[in-house]
């Protein structure tokens, strides 16, 4: 008797008012054309509204943070919760600030059972996970959510950014081969002053790009990038990325 294959999961987090519903669709329709298995998409969110139906949703849980750091990536360690929603098993994370632009499946087959994160584009060789795009076992570190949850201060204090903590946490993590996930700008993006001349380029054996800070996709599929200063003006600089608007 053939068993049904199993579900691969796929699970984002949606919050506050920076990326829209349309921003989960997009990925949803895009896990859809880059697996050839059994996949779904689940949503963690505090606002249902405008996603797809097809999209499982379920409630971010509650964690202890102050105010101004509720809507920063420190939300994110409420995903070391357990048990968590009906996720179990090894499951992917994906930022909504990112294009998929390959093949999904195989980051399910990558060292089964371990904790799978990028190596930092900003910070490489030193053991720090860029958790744009991670799998992990749910609720096998589970330590990583409860001790956050005893002593808050005390990690906030010793610790700048949520990455750096989880990857102090897990000694047995491993990282995505380079080629899979890319960052727009450190990767990808024309060093200056050729990025006036150039629109970045996407290798083709690249799965993930990560757009962390600015400028978003849909800035730089139409060639902008938003500048407070107007000294930047004269580094910050993309051209219009059409291959955005293909994967995107």
């Amino acid at each position: 008797m053939n068993q049904e294959p199993a579900i691969q999961t796929i699970v984002c987090m949606k919050w506050g008012t920076r990326y829209g519903p349309e921003f989960v669709n997009r990925m949803w329709a895009a896990v859809q054309r880059n697996t050839a298995r059994p996949t779904r998409l689940v949503c963690l969110t505090d606002d249902r509204t405008g996603i797809d139906p097809a999209v499982t949703c379920a409630d971010i849980p509650d964690i202890d943070l102050p105010p101004a750091l509720i809507n920063t990536p420190w939300r994110k360690l409420t995903l070391w919760k357990a048990p968590l929603a009906d996720l179990e098993g090894d499951c992917l994370f994906l930022d909504l600030d990112l294009v998929i632009t390959g093949s999904l499946d195989e980051m399910f087959d990558y060292e089964p059972g371990r904790f799978c994160v990028i190596d930092n584009w900003t910070q490489p060789g030193q053991k720090i996970g860029n958790t744009s795009a991670f799998r992990w076992p749910v609720g096998k570190f589970a330590n990583i959510y409860n001790d956050f949850q005893a002593a808050p201060d005390a990690v906030l204090s010793k610790y700048r950014i949520e990455q750096l903590y989880i990857s102090r946490e897990i000694a047995d993590m491993v990282f995505w081969p380079k080629a899979w996930c890319a960052s727009f700008k450190h990767s990808l993006l024309p060093s200056w002053p050729m990025n006036f001349l150039k629109a970045p380029a996407l290798p083709a054996e690249t799965r993930i790009v990560a757009f962390t800070g600015k400028p978003d996709q849909d800035e730089a599929l139409r060639g902008e990038w938003p500048v407070k200063a107007g000294w930047k003006r004269l580094y910050k600089h993309v051209r219009p990325t059409p291959w955005i608007a293909e994967h995107w």
